[in-house]
């Protein structure tokens, strides 16, 4: 009895085989693409992380990677004593939390209002229109706001037109206003395309839920509480705890384009810290550091917020 118990155990374990392989040669084309894929990683993700042993070292081109002064945990040390650094931090956090708030829920009401178009002509422009501006680089949105910020600009000329200021306000020279203007940068830019996602979600909605709301009477925004926002709210959850690993990648190219001396307080990220010592003044050990610190606090906010939404809410990213 046992031996046949055995032999099945055997048997079975030979098909499976057999299947598994069967089922890698159809597969042959998509392992190889990725297996291309994976490469491609390795060698431009993560082999160039061992560039992180400089954070721990004084770096000097002469010397190079393996023979520079091991300095262990200096090059920290000074990261967190220096009151530019901190401060950075602060500018970067905010803007990241704002530009994540703000482009989240212009992409939801957006997506939401595109899917109550009734005319399928006009939606397909609205769409169009509104993911163009994510094509454009940062050179030129930046640009388009100089000019209508400026002096001389549009938004000053409607301003004085209607009264509401006497004078042209100066929006690049007051720190309180550079916030706001780098949000709203980036709610134009990313709105349209961020609500792809979500106009797809809300599209796969089952139809049904919707004519059974409207025969309990309910009415758009009934159905659109009970039903849409519902419907897509697993979606919302995944791509909250994907984009709360960019809190502190809130920029680097309009932050850099649109600051200026008058705003510098507020306006320098912690990308930009690294280009001043990392770059210009030749301390790569520094630039190294504060990038490692970057990348390990975003680490560790999307795995507490992974925690917090599976806690909450059931839904989870890993």
């Amino acid at each position: 009895m046992k031996g046949t118990l055995s032999m099945s155990k055997t048997v079975a374990k030979q098909k499976k085989t057999v299947i598994t392989r069967k089922e890698l040669a159809k597969q042959k084309v998509l392992i190889a693409w990725s297996a291309v894929f994976v490469i491609y990683g390795f060698i431009f993700c993560y082999l160039p992380l061992a560039g992180w042993l400089m954070a721990f070292e004084n770096y000097k081109n002469k010397t190079g990677l393996l023979h520079s002064k091991w300095v262990g945990l200096e090059k920290f040390k000074f990261l967190f004593s220096d009151v530019t650094f901190l401060k950075v931090i602060r500018n970067t956090f905010c803007m990241g939390t704002l530009n994540l708030i703000f482009t989240t829920l212009t992409a939801i009401i957006f997506a939401i209002l595109l899917n109550e178009f009734r005319l399928l002509r006009a939606k397909k422009v609205v769409q169009t229109i509104s993911y163009l501006p994510h094509f454009l680089s940062w050179i030129i949105v930046t640009g388009i706001l100089n000019d209508a910020l400026s002096s001389t600009g549009i938004i000053n000329e409607l301003l004085i037109k209607f009264g509401l200021v006497k004078d042209s306000v100066p929006f690049f020279s007051i720190p309180a206003l550079f916030w706001p203007i780098v949000t709203f940068a980036h709610v134009w830019k990313e709105t349209g395309w961020n609500a792809i996602i979500y106009l797809s979600a809300i599209t796969s909605i089952d139809p049904c839920l919707y004519e059974a709301a409207s025969i309990d009477g309910a009415g758009r925004w009934g159905k659109i509480k009970n039903v849409t926002l519902p419907g897509i709210r697993p979606t919302i959850i995944i791509l909250l705890i994907m984009n709360m690993g960019n809190l502190l990648n809130a920029g680097f190219e309009v932050q850099y384009l649109l600051g200026n001396g008058l705003v510098k307080s507020v306006s320098d990220t912690i990308d930009i810290y690294v280009l001043t010592w990392g770059i210009s003044q030749n301390d790569y050990s520094l630039g190294t550091a504060a990038g490692i610190f970057k990348s390990v606090v975003s680490i560790v906010i999307i795995v507490v917020a992974n925690q917090i939404a599976k806690r909450r809410s059931g839904e989870r990213l890993f």
